[in-house]
């Protein structure tokens, strides 16, 4: 009964002592400017920031120069099919290469079709004939309008031209329709069939906003409390040098509830704001974005043991941000990568957040379905609780605290 009685005490102990330092962690946070606004301003206005930004998931009407040497009959009926998509408008014909350039070059259009002189005398001897476009790479979106806009309208004009050789030959009526597709095609675009950039991109861009502030809150606030040379910085006065654990779950919940509503804003709220994929189940969005948040503080705090100042954590911010958005494995696939990228994409929490946020959101999986980063959340989540707790007791030892350290 005693010890039972002990243990009771013990318990209650330890969870007062979370609370005060979960409290005293509140009071930190908004006693700071420079974190309330990465926390608050970054953490809420980033999103809409980015969905503003792509909003206009798709370009259309895309302004483009042709330059027609050819003259036939041919070439005009392939310039309007390109004008005809919805991709391509034709603003400008012009009559050499390098008029349509400085058209070019003073952005008068975003790119060039060219017919050579000797494209209609191919296709009436049956041989191959050559359409040169040029591209506006300053805009990968004008990239992919002006290639795909072209690229329907050679499809389109391949067929016609297959047709009249086919009844030039005599091959008509079904037989001519089996030869030209002897296999029946359709395609489907998956969970993005608009294709929109923005469908495909802020997604990542959400959870990366997530880790990466959250990441530079606790590591500000690790380096300002040793900027000021605060002893005891890591542990609350009142405890004496005790309860490393205490101090670092009292820390991290205070973390956890700012976040886990910031979060809810940002995942939840936002997609569906701007139409953004948004057809996974809410309650299995919920189960993801716990182990992910727990994960993301724990690995802050022991990262932050390394932070010496305000500033370090921020360089670090601008230095990972776009290393972790490619290892998150969204625009080229993780089978594909290097086992050491692979490996060590694991060491962090956004690479799991990344690939579960998408198969949920955007192909509306299921718990099960994202079983393997699930599970890998919570190890990490294990892990760096560990970590944590070692980096704390090694800060309080390093300055020497008079009183006896126990965990």
């Amino acid at each position: 009964m005693k010890k039972s009685s002990d243990f009771i005490k013990y318990l209650t102990e330890g969870l007062n002592d979370m609370m005060r330092i979960c409290i005293d962690e509140f009071k930190r946070i908004f006693g700071d400017r420079g974190v309330v606004l990465i926390f608050f301003v970054a953490g809420l206005a980033y999103p809409l920031l980015y969905n503003g930004l792509y909003k206009n998931e798709v370009v259309y009407e895309l302004p483009v120069a042709v330059v027609d040497l050819s003259q036939s009959a041919e070439s005009r009926e392939f310039i309007k099919k390109i004008d005809a998509t919805q991709e391509v408008c034709i603003k400008e014909n012009c009559m050499s290469l390098e008029q349509a350039r400085d058209l070019f070059l003073r952005h008068k259009v975003r790119g060039i079709v060219y017919f050579p002189s000797d494209y209609h005398l191919k296709l009436r001897n049956m041989e191959q004939a050559t359409v040169s476009i040029y591209n506006d790479m300053s805009s990968f979106l004008y990239y992919k309008a002006m290639t795909m806009g072209v690229s329907y309208a050679m499809l389109d004009e391949m067929k016609s031209i297959q047709i009249n050789r086919y009844n030039a030959a005599g091959i008509t009526g079904e037989q001519q329709a089996q030869i030209m597709q002897a296999i029946p095609a359709s395609d489907v675009v998956l969970y993005n069939p608009g294709s929109g950039f923005s469908s495909f991109l802020v997604p990542v861009f959400l959870i990366l906003i997530i880790h990466q502030t959250l990441f530079f809150g606790i590591t500000m606030l690790a380096g300002t409390a040793r900027e000021e040379s605060r002893s005891h910085s890591q542990i609350p006065e009142h405890l004496h040098g005790r309860g490393i654990y205490r101090v670092v779950l009292g820390k991290g919940l205070s973390y956890f509830i700012l976040y886990f509503l910031i979060s809810a804003y940002i995942l939840v709220l936002v997609p569906r704001w701007f139409n953004l994929p948004h057809i996974g189940s809410i309650w299995t969005l919920f189960h993801m974005i716990v182990p992910f948040l727990i994960a993301t503080i724990f690995f802050s705090m022991s990262v932050s043991v390394f932070v010496k100042n305000r500033e370090t954590g921020l360089i670090s911010f601008l230095f990972c941000t776009l290393i972790l958005l490619f290892l998150g494995g969204f625009s080229w696939p993780r089978a594909s990568m290097p086992d050491f990228w692979k490996y060590l994409s694991y060491f962090f929490p956004s690479t799991h957040g990344i690939q579960a946020y998408i198969k949920i959101n955007s192909t509306g999986a299921q718990l099960s379905q994202i079983r393997f980063e699930y599970i890998w959340l919570w190890i990490q989540s294990g892990i760096y609780l560990i970590t944590a707790c070692l980096s704390t007791l090694y800060v309080v030892k390093k300055e020497k605290s008079p009183d006896a350290i126990q965990a």
